[in-house]
């Protein structure tokens, strides 16, 4: 949705109410703001895994005075007063304000009600200024607002049942606001937070996608029908950037009476020329050329209920199987085939076009299943036949699909091909291909014209993915052929001179020592991760849940062995359980898992805190399936890794690495826990200059398992290069 904030030329007219009286004044203290988490977060420019910490942490943070165990819902006055005594920085806007004194007059079932009571009110002040400021004067206006409100917007749609009445002290932040940021900018912000309150409930067309929508339907068009409208997001666009002009006529229709309201709303605030009818646009067609005009509410007359639209834009709701299959067998609009029962976007296809005039267009969001579905190939192949159907783009992996189609002019000469393409990460992208396949000129990479007698088989499958080559860039083979080549050549050097004995080496069988034994006689330092998962990004460096515990390092980030006297473990570390070094300020590297078995530099940071175990070079970070000894400084222990500091001057790093992969994985595999086998784990009790000569085998062992890999990699991208090379005739044998 946009957040236009549209200057109202009545502002200098719009006077504020006159004085609460003591009714209003009692009302309006029994009514308190509420805010939950993520509004508590964004007041304070927070995440909200800061917000659960400040919970966990601080005693005085205000207690829920609402909402679910899940979902509690606070005082603002009361998290105002604590942002504030603990020095934390926050900005309640006047919207806000506006939205959570909305917000707290009544549940959630009902807030969509009072919301679109709040709109028609904003709407009444645009246009009856004069009236509202001599109402707004009057003590008690609020008995005599609803009849105002009522005459000056008998367009709105009719709501059934009783109206839910908002209290005067909201009408009175409202009109404020309305007055700085204009009525219009005043609602499209309090929908903006409504949409983001429900956004389980409310599925919204993303702003990308209708723009896409728009641009390529309405461009020109006088009059835009979304008979599945919603909020109104796609007729918004259309009379905007879409292309259709502020004077176009635009025609929505909703099955949900509240979100229809919102609807029109939103459009007739910015002035635009429209008329929105709560309804199931399937069963009971608002727009229909059959339907009396009084029963939209229109003058008796009007050309809107004869006339066929100039373009059609939908968005509607998938998978849908009570759609009205068994009330609509037989219905006029199923021109290319009853739809089946379990294909209710096809039947929205053809509700779309039978309201659009000869040779208008019709953009649908359609589900990627619906393009080959075998239920529904016999409609999608009278869509071909008859030159309905011209486009087909994946705006996303796995979908929508956004289909683009023309009712047929009588007697015109129908396409022999249908276009596909795939978007990509760029919804904007299939408009360059679409004006290209216009102007018939080369089509863009990602689209493809298809025959359509090549589609009309027993599938009928139009969906993008069938009929496009991979992207491919085949202009790379020769390096990457190169590339592989010295991977090959590079493996042989990383391969040790080991020497083949018939019996044991000296000394093998010599005393052998656990890690844990190790680690009590001071040894190796063992230090395991205090985190137990990735946290998210924390806008004030906060920890979220979940991630470090309170207090610093939890049990498992206390040395386990070759601590000094006083507690100091042999390799330095500080009280708090971080080793010598500060944690860096701000966001610090972490070393995960996936980076130690890979053997690559830290891929993800975390914000600092207290408790963090900092990485050394010469450190053996060890995973539930390899161990490795690290080069790098500044680094953190990621989740489930544990580190192994060793005395340089009796312990090889390298060479306890090598047995630290063995028993994680180079030997027979272990069905228990990573942190208790390391300990468990066998080492030789050798000359540091013998367990120096090993270390330097184990490294080069382990860089050749690396490099294989890497070569694997690199070979596998090769070939399928190759292979799809020579498919799409872009690579040829030589000779």
């Amino acid at each position: 949705m946009s957040h236009d904030a549209q200057a109202d030329d009545t502002t200098d007219a719009t006077a504020r109410p006159a004085a609460a009286s003591p009714l209003e004044a009692a009302v309006e203290a029994a009514v308190e703001a509420t805010v939950n988490a993520g509004d508590i977060a964004r007041l304070a420019d927070v995440g909200r895994a800061a917000v659960s910490n400040w919970r966990r942490r601080y005693e005085d943070f205000p207690q829920p005075v609402g909402g679910t165990a899940s979902s509690p819902l606070f005082s603002l006055p009361e998290v105002e007063a604590w942002l504030r005594r603990n020095g934390k920085s926050f900005e309640v806007s006047q919207g806000d304000r506006v939205w959570q004194r909305l917000r707290a007059s009544a549940d959630d079932l009902r807030l969509g009600e009072v919301l679109g009571e709040v709109g028609a009110f904003l709407l009444y002040t645009l246009r009856d200024p004069v009236g509202w400021k001599r109402l707004s004067a009057t003590p008690g206006f609020a008995a005599r607002l609803p009849g105002a409100v009522a005459e000056v917007t008998a367009d709105l749609p009719r709501r059934t049942g009783d109206t839910t009445p908002v209290e005067p002290g909201l009408l009175r932040l409202v009109a404020g606001m309305a007055e700085r940021s204009g009525a219009a900018g005043t609602f499209e912000f309090l929908c903006e937070r409504y949409a983001e309150a429900h956004s389980r409930r409310l599925a919204l067309t993303r702003p990308d996608v209708a723009a896409l929508m728009t641009r390529l339907a309405c461009s020109g068009a006088r009059t835009v029908l979304d008979p599945a409208c919603g909020m109104g997001t796609l007729l918004l666009d259309a009379a905007g950037a879409g292309g259709a002009g502020d004077e176009a006529r635009l025609l929505g229709q909703d099955v949900n009476e509240t979100v229809a309201l919102l609807a029109a709303l939103r459009l007739l605030l910015r002035g635009r020329d429209a008329r929105v009818v709560p309804g199931d646009a399937l069963r009971h067609d608002a727009f229909s050329p059959d339907r009396p005009a009084d029963t939209l509410g229109n003058a008796p007359g009007d050309a809107l209920v004869d006339a066929l639209v100039d373009a059609v834009v939908c968005d509607p709701p998938f998978n849908e199987r009570a759609w009205g299959h068994e009330d609509l067998v037989g219905d006029p609009r199923w021109q290319y085939g009853m739809p089946p029962r379990g294909e209710p976007e096809l039947a929205w296809v053809q509700h779309c076009l039978a309201h659009v005039r000869p040779g208008g267009l019709v953009a649908v969001l359609m589900p990627g299943a619906a393009a080959s579905r075998r239920p529904g190939r016999r409609v999608r192949a009278n869509l071909l036949r008859t030159g309905a159907l011209r486009a087909v783009f994946t705006l996303a992996p796995g979908g929508p699909d956004l289909w683009l189609l023309r009712r047929p002019e009588p007697g015109e000469r129908q396409p022999g091909a249908i276009l596909v393409a795939d978007a990509g990460d760029d919804p904007a992208s299939a408009e360059a291909v679409w004006r290209a396949h216009l102007a018939k000129a080369e089509l863009p990479p990602g689209g493809r014209t298809v025959r359509i007698i090549d589609i009309l088989d027993d599938e009928v499958d139009v969906s993008p993915a069938r009929h496009l080559s991979p992207r491919i860039d085949t202009q790379g083979f020769p390096a990457d052929r190169e590339r592989f080549r010295y991977a090959i050549a590079a493996l042989a050097d990383d391969v040790p001179d080991l020497e083949v004995l018939t019996g044991g080496a000296a000394g093998w069988d010599a005393s052998w020592a656990t890690v844990a034994e190790m680690a009590r006689s001071g040894l190796v330092t063992i230090r395991h991760s205090t985190l137990r998962a990735l946290p998210a990004d924390s806008s004030d460096g906060e920890v979220p849940e979940g991630g470090v515990p309170e207090g610093g390092a939890s049990e498992g980030g206390v040395p386990e062995g070759g601590a000094r006297e006083g507690g100091v473990p042999e390799g330095g570390a500080r009280e708090g359980g971080v080793p010598d070094g500060e944690v860096p300020e701000g966001g610090v590297p972490v070393l995960t898992a996936d980076d130690v078995a890979a053997g690559t530099a830290p891929s993800r940071r975390i914000p600092r805190a207290s408790g963090l175990v900092v990485v050394r070079p010469g450190d053996v970070v060890a995973s539930a399936v390899t161990a490795r000894v690290v080069a790098g400084e500044g680094a953190v222990l990621g989740p489930h890794l544990s580190l192994f500091r060793v005395d340089p001057r009796k312990v090889d790093p390298e060479f306890l690495a090598g047995f630290l992969r063995y028993a994680a994985g180079g030997g027979r595999p272990h069905l228990g826990s990573s942190r208790v086998e390391a300990r468990r784990a066998r080492v030789p009790q050798l000359p540091l200059a013998v367990q120096r000569a090993y270390g330097t085998a184990f490294r080069r062992l382990l860089a050749l398992e690396d490099g294989l890999r890497d070569a694997a990699a690199v070979g596998e991208a090769l070939a399928r290069l190759g292979v799809e090379g020579l498919i799409d005739g872009r690579l040829r044998p030589r000779g």
